[in-house]
């Protein structure tokens, strides 16, 4: 009898470059650089670059989330390791990446490295279901969680969150932005959404969108109090930190098929407005 591919499998597989993978994690460090995630919004608009936005995004969690030398991070999906790596340098906190597939972890120990922050920024490869538990970090060992658009890849969102509370020290901080939908105009009812989220999903290897009140009551029900809960574009599309189109276009690299179409489908969700992103802050009390 074969047994059925897990959905987290379906995400390793998505993002390795090994033997069997569909390689997109090389794909999106062509197209992006080592920082996968939108930036802030404010930025771009005032003419900075995608770059640059996220690196105010990235700090702005920072922020958020109260972290200073010494502190002990975990980033839940921390993907070529950029963030992590900025993090370490600019504020010598300790920061553990994690994600489940080997292959970029070794990528981003090898930026670690090379940037001189290995002893601070450190990358470990977790079981496709350990997000559910983090059995291997004490209770009240961590400091701060951190996520840039990964939880949207769980079918088990509220373990994940569930998860996160346990290992937080009381007082401790969650902090993220994740790829959410929305109504907008005239795309009102879920089958409307759906039609135009379900393309972005099955390409991107997501569990589904969720939505700015979805994960907040998700962070509540799992002992969180949320102190900040936002779409990063508030009525407007989501056209944010988006890489010129001519750059996806002329990407000739593994899985170019698959790296298009999921362009596509994401293009077409943000034009009608139903894609965004948002961002919170809860604190374990």
């Amino acid at each position: 009898m074969t047994v059925a591919e897990s959905h987290e499998r379906k995400v390793r597989r998505f993002y390795s470059e090994d033997s069997g993978g569909e390689a997109a994690a090389p794909a999106y460090q062509a197209l992006m650089g080592d920082m996968w995630f939108h930036g802030d919004w404010s930025v771009q608009k005032a003419g900075g670059s995608a770059h640059e936005a996220k690196i105010a995004m990235l700090h702005r969690l920072a922020r958020h989330a109260r972290i200073e030398a010494g502190s002990c991070v975990l980033e839940f999906g921390s993907g070529y390791g950029g963030a992590a790596v900025e993090l370490a340098s600019a504020t010598g906190a300790t920061i553990v990446g994690v994600s489940n597939t080997d292959s970029i972890n070794r990528y981003a120990r090898r930026l670690a490295t090379l940037r001189g922050v290995d002893e601070l920024a450190s990358f470990r490869t977790i079981g496709d279901h350990d997000y559910r538990t983090f059995a291997d970090w004490p209770a009240g060992s961590i400091d701060a969680v951190l996520f840039m658009e990964s939880p949207c890849h769980l079918p088990d969102r509220e373990a994940f969150f569930t998860a996160t509370h346990r290992i937080l020290k009381p007082g401790g901080r969650l902090v993220g932005l994740d790829w959410i939908q929305r109504p907008f105009g005239q795309h009102r009812t879920t089958e409307q959404i759906s039609q135009l989220t379900d393309p972005v999903c099955q390409h991107f290897r997501l569990a589904g969108l969720g939505t700015l009140d979805s994960y907040t009551a998700m962070m509540s029900a799992a002992g969180f109090v949320v102190k900040v809960a936002r779409d990063e574009f508030p009525d407007e599309l989501c056209l944010g930190s988006t890489e010129p189109p001519q750059a996806w276009q002329q990407y000739d690299g593994r899985s170019q098929e698959l790296v298009m179409a999921g362009k596509r489908s994401l293009d077409t969700a943000r034009a009608a407005g139903v894609f965004t992103v948002g961002w919170w802050v809860a604190e374990r009390p």
